[in-house]
C-alpha cells in the first residue's frame, strides 16, 4: 500500500488537515495518509502545546470516520529531537509491506535543504508538495525533481495558531474543526486561556 505521511503536532487537527489530507487519498496515488502526530518535545515546553495524549485522542476523532486517513504516535518512542529520516527509517522497519511518502506544504520545501539528511531522503522516498502561500522561492533543484510530486491541493488558510487564538478571545470557529474535535476541545476547556 502507498502510504502518505503527515507530520505535525496538530495541536489541534483543524479542517484545512483534513481537506489536504483527504484531496493527497482522493486526487494523488496514495492509498492512504497517515497523521503522525509529533510528540511535545522535553526540551522545548511550550504552554499552549497539549499534552501528546490529548493531540492523538483528536486526531483518532477526527478520522474515525474516513477509512483511508489514519493516525500514527510512532514519534512517540523514538528519541528526541524527533528527525523525519529516523521516524522513515522506523515506520518502514515495522510495516516493511507499505510504500511511504512526505506529505509537506510547498513553503516547508524551501527550507528542506537544511533538514537532517534530506539528500537521503529524496533518494529513497517521494515528496508530495501542496500548495502554501509564501514569499520564499523554492531551491531550484527542488522545482523539477522527478522525486517530488507538487499536487495541485486547495489552499487552505486555516492555522492550529489561529484556532487556540480565536478560543481564546472565545470566537465561534467551531465550523473550522471536524464537530467531534470541536466538542472535546469545548468539553475538556483547551486552548480556553
Amino acid at each position: 500500500m502507498k502510504i502518505g505521511l503527515f507530520f505535525g503536532t496538530f495541536n489541534p487537527i483543524h479542517i484545512g488537515h483534513m481537506i489536504i489530507a483527504n484531496y493527497m487519498v482522493e486526487f494523488s496515488d496514495l492509498e492512504q495518509v497517515w497523521f503522525v502526530v509529533t510528540p511535545r518535545s522535553p526540551f522545548k515546553q511550550k504552554e499552549t502545546l497539549l499534552s501528546n495524549h490529548h493531540r492523538l485522542a483528536m486526531a483518532n476523532i477526527a478520522v474515525e470516520n474516513y477509512p483511508k486517513l489514519k493516525t500514527s504516535d510512532i514519534e512517540f518512542n523514538l528519541s528526541q529531537p524527533n528527525y523525519t529520516i529516523n521516524t522513515l527509517i522506523h515506520i518502514e522497519e515495522k510495516f516493511p509491506n507499505n510504500h511511504f511518502c512526505l506529505l509537506l506544504g510547498e513553503d516547508n520545501l524551501k527550507g528542506f535543504q537544511k533538514w537532517k539528511n534530506h539528500e537521503t531522503i529524496l533518494k529513497n522516498y517521494e515528496l508530495y508538495a501542496y500548495p502554501r502561500i509564501s514569499e520564499e522561492k523554492t531551491v531550484p533543484e527542488f522545482l523539477n525533481h522527478p522525486k517530488i510530486h507538487r499536487v495541485n491541493a486547495p489552499i487552505v488558510q486555516i492555522s492550529s495558531t489561529f484556532i487556540r487564538k480565536a478560543i481564546k478571545d472565545k470566537k465561534d470557529i467551531s465550523t473550522m474543526l471536524p464537530i467531534n474535535v470541536w466538542k472535546y476541545i469545548d468539553e475538556m476547556n483547551f486552548y480556553k486561556s
